[in-house]
């Protein structure tokens, strides 16, 4: 009888003891779960101020932010391009007013000798070491999307060429600047073939008078401004027949060096410019432009720039294919030991002139004989 007591009482306490846990959990109410992580309320800033900061310590890491814009190339992903240095824009010291044409303006060598080939040029380091290569990329400005494509995916390095029958340059020109990008303007100039090849409605022509062609630069040269120089390329034409006139070309290469303008000749492997800053280029890129051509070009540009230290390429046409291509070019060039050079570093200086052939400081003393050789005669 005693045990059965015991047992009682054992099972009461332990009555008494689970009410009292549920009487309590019930005023308690139901656990508090954390929240998901995507509801998660940001934690308050950590103020590293006031936190001790050891000299072996290593750096705090930045905020979390956004992925790169990683893309892949032919080695697996490669990091996006630092941003280049942007290009300064029009200075007013380097421009003077085209006559009779209110609101345009012509490029001019600075009164302090600044000229635009220097002013506007893109940045770079002339201590980099490797073999250079260069790519002038024309028709900008004809396509506005897919020229402001190319401007934000290539380097600062890759020139632009600015077609002069843009509709609305403005802001593509912005754009190239802030991203670095230097550029040229392209000149219309007579192909071959001409007219059944048409450079437009405002070219440089064989059959023009000097002062038709005058005007006709001028127009180019005012529709935009701070560029570093000109081209013959525009869209599939190169101004072969007008170039190969030396009576009609000098005169306009002499202006442009007048200018402190460069030239970049469109034409592989024509002959060192004579009257200004400029070079040709080495391999027409996209010429023809399907995918296994522009890669055998680009391979050949960089074969060109080991060979010789400096190559520069031309893309003819903004494409969205080619622009792809390119990409994945520029972004190899590392690692295969070339740097990428904007076009005003590749330029060359005109050859010095021969040097006058000065008078002899006396005449020998064989020429009285001579002359009295002569006279008996």
């Amino acid at each position: 009888m005693r045990g059965w007591r015991a047992l009682g009482l054992t099972w009461a306490v332990v009555l008494v003891g689970l009410a009292g846990g549920a009487g309590a959990l019930q005023w308690l109410g139901p656990p508090k779960l954390p929240p998901h992580p995507s509801a998660a309320a940001p934690p308050p800033a950590r103020r590293l101020a006031a936190l001790p900061h050891p000299a072996s310590a290593p750096p705090a890491h930045p905020a979390p932010g956004p992925a790169p814009n990683v893309r892949a190339g032919p080695r697996g992903p490669q990091p996006p391009p630092a941003a280049a240095a942007a290009v300064a824009g029009p200075m007013p010291s380097l421009l003077t007013p085209l006559r009779g044409h209110p609101g345009r303006f012509l490029p001019r060598i600075g009164p302090d000798g600044t000229a635009p080939m220097t002013a506007y040029a893109a940045a770079f380091n002339p201590a980099e070491r490797g073999p250079r290569v260069g790519l002038l990329l024309a028709g900008v400005g004809l396509d506005r999307a897919a020229s402001l494509a190319a401007i934000a995916a290539l380097p600062g390095a890759v020139s632009l060429a600015i077609s002069p029958y843009a509709a609305q340059p403005g802001p593509i020109l912005k754009a190239a600047r802030a991203a670095g990008h230097e550029f040229l303007i392209s000149l219309p100039m007579e192909p071959s073939r001409y007219p059944l090849n048409d450079p437009g409605p405002e070219a440089l022509l064989t059959g023009n008078t000097s002062r038709q062609n005058r005007a006709v630069l001028d127009w180019v040269l005012s529709r935009v401004q701070g560029y570093v120089g000109v081209t013959g390329a525009l869209g599939l034409t190169s101004g072969s027949r007008f170039a190969a006139d030396g009576e009609d070309f000098h005169p306009i290469l002499r202006r442009l060096a007048a200018m402190g303008l460069l030239y970049l000749d469109p034409r592989p492997g024509a002959a060192r410019l004579q009257a200004a800053w400029g070079r040709a280029v080495d391999v027409v890129i996209d010429r023809p432009a399907d995918p296994a051509s522009i890669a055998a070009a680009l391979a050949r540009l960089d074969r060109l720039a080991r060979q010789r230290g400096s190559a520069l390429g031309l893309v003819q046409a903004v494409r969205p294919r080619t622009l792809a291509l390119l990409e994945a070019w520029v972004h190899g060039l590392a690692a295969k030991g070339l740097v990428l050079t904007p076009a005003s570093a590749l330029a060359l200086p005109p050859p010095a002139p021969p040097p006058a052939a000065s008078p002899p400081a006396g005449p020998p003393a064989v020429l009285p004989a001579l002359q009295g050789a002569s006279a008996a005669k």
